[in-house]
C-alpha cells in the first residue's frame, strides 16, 4: 500500500510540474499599446465593407453634316442637329472585401517556447494565419471576394469616313444641299444593288456564297457611312466606378452616389442627380457583446484573438425600388473570442487559418502528442 501511495503522489506531482511549464509557455496575446510590444507582432481582425461597382453607358452624339436635309432627301425625321451627350446605368454590383478594424487591434508576443512565431498577416495587417504554408495562404486568399476591377472606358471600334465612298461629282458640288441630294441618290442606288444580290437579279452574280456574304457586308458598310451624315453618329463607352461603404452599427442608410441622364455618376452631396441608396441590416445572428468598462485596466491574455461574425444584409435602390441586396459575414457585427495559447505550445504542431473576409476559424489543425 505504500509503494501504490508513493507511486500515486509521485504521478501527481509529475502531472503538477508539466501542467505549470505547459501553461508558462503559452502565446501571449493583449490590446496593443504603442511602445510595449517589443518582441512579437500587431495584427488587426478584420470588418466587412461593401464595395460598390457601377457601370455606366455613355452615348456621345455627334450630327452629320447634312442633318437638315435628312427629312428631304431620306424621309428621316427628328433628326437633331444638336451635340449631346447622355448616359444610362447599365449594372450595379456589390461584394464584400475586408478591411482591417482599428477597434481589434492586437499584439502577439513570441517567445521561444511556443510555436506561434509564424505569423502571417495580409498587406494591411489582418491577421491570415499561424504556422501555415504559402499554399494555405493562396487558397484562404481566393475565398475573398475578388476587388472590382479599375475604371477604364471601353474602346469603341474606328469609325469610318463616309467621304472615302463619294464619288468625284458628288464632291465637287458646288453646295451643301447639292453633296446631299447626289449622296442621297448613292445611297438609294446602294440599297437597290444590295436588293438585286439578295433577289439572285443581278447582272454581276458572286460566284459562290462566301463572295456573296463579302459583297454583301461591304455594301451594308458603304450605306451605313453614308447615312451618318445624315443621321449622326453614336459613340459609346463603358465607364466603370467603384464606390466603397464601411457598415457601422450606428449607420444603417447611406447615399452612396447620384446618377444623372446628362452628367453621369455625381457626388452623393450633388442634388444635380438622383440619389442611390445603401441599406445595412444587422441580421443579429450572434449575440451582443457584454459593455467593456473603459476604466478596467488591460490585461494579457493566453492565445489568439479570432472573430466570431454576424451577417448583414446590404441593399442598393433608388426612388423607384430596390436594385440589388446580398448577405455578407460581417466581423463587427459579431464578437471576439480568444483561442487557447495551449493550442500553441511546442509539444503540439497547430496549424491556424483564418477567413480573409470575416476573420473568423477557417481550419485549425492540431497534431497532439504521441
Amino acid at each position: 500500500m505504500i509503494t501504490k501511495t508513493y507511486k500515486r503522489a509521485l504521478l501527481s506531482l509529475s502531472f503538477f510540474i508539466f501542467h505549470l511549464s505547459f501553461s508558462v509557455a503559452q502565446t501571449v496575446s493583449s490590446v496593443y499599446q504603442p511602445g510595449v510590444t517589443t518582441e512579437g507582432a500587431v495584427y488587426f481582425l478584420p470588418k466587412t465593407a461593401v464595395s460598390v461597382t457601377v457601370q455606366v453607358e455613355k452615348t456621345t452624339y455627334t450630327p452629320g453634316d447634312f442633318c437638315q436635309y435628312a427629312e428631304r432627301y431620306l424621309r428621316i425625321k427628328d433628326v437633331s442637329p444638336t451635340p449631346s451627350v447622355g448616359y444610362r446605368i447599365i449594372a450595379v454590383r456589390q461584394d464584400a472585401v475586408a478591411v482591417p478594424d482599428t477597434a481589434k487591434r492586437y499584439a502577439v508576443k513570441f517567445d521561444a517556447k511556443t510555436s506561434a512565431a509564424n505569423v502571417r498577416l495580409s498587406d494591411d495587417g489582418i491577421l491570415l494565419g499561424i504556422n501555415t504554408e504559402e499554399r494555405d495562404y493562396t487558397e484562404g486568399k481566393n475565398q475573398q471576394q475578388e476587388y472590382p476591377h479599375s475604371s477604364l472606358p471601353t474602346p469603341h471600334s474606328s469609325k469610318t469616313n463616309p467621304r472615302q465612298y463619294m464619288n468625284e461629282e458628288t464632291l465637287a458640288a458646288g453646295s451643301t444641299a447639292k453633296m446631299a441630294e447626289l449622296t442621297a441618290q448613292d445611297i438609294y442606288e446602294i440599297r437597290e444593288s444590295r436588293n438585286l444580290l439578295v433577289r439572285g437579279q443581278a447582272d454581276n452574280m458572286p460566284k459562290d456564297g462566301e463572295q456573296l456574304r463579302l459583297m454583301l457586308k461591304q455594301l451594308d458598310i458603304q450605306d451605313r457611312s453614308l447615312t451618318s451624315l445624315f443621321t449622326g453618329t453614336y459613340d459609346r463607352d463603358t465607364i466603370q466606378q467603384v464606390f466603397t461603404f464601411v457598415p457601422s452599427q450606428f449607420e444603417s442608410r447611406k447615399v452612396i452616389f447620384r446618377f444623372s441622364e446628362k452628367l453621369g455618376l455625381v457626388d452623393a452631396d450633388d442634388l444635380a442627380g438622383v440619389p442611390y441608396y445603401i441599406y445595412i441590416k444587422d441580421l443579429e445572428t450572434v449575440p451582443k457583446p457584454e459593455p467593456v468598462d473603459p476604466k478596467k485596466k488591460l490585461k494579457q491574455f493566453s492565445g489568439i484573438y479570432v472573430n466570431i461574425p454576424g451577417r448583414l444584409r446590404s441593399t442598393i435602390s433608388n426612388t423607384q425600388g430596390m436594385i440589388v441586396t446580398d448577405e455578407y459575414p460581417a466581423g463587427q457585427f459579431g464578437n471576439v473570442e480568444l483561442l487557447s495559447g495551449a493550442l500553441f505550445n511546442k509539444r503540439y504542431t497547430t496549424r491556424l487559418r483564418l477567413n480573409p473576409l470575416s476573420g473568423a476559424v477557417d481550419r485549425l489543425d492540431a497534431e497532439l502528442p504521441k
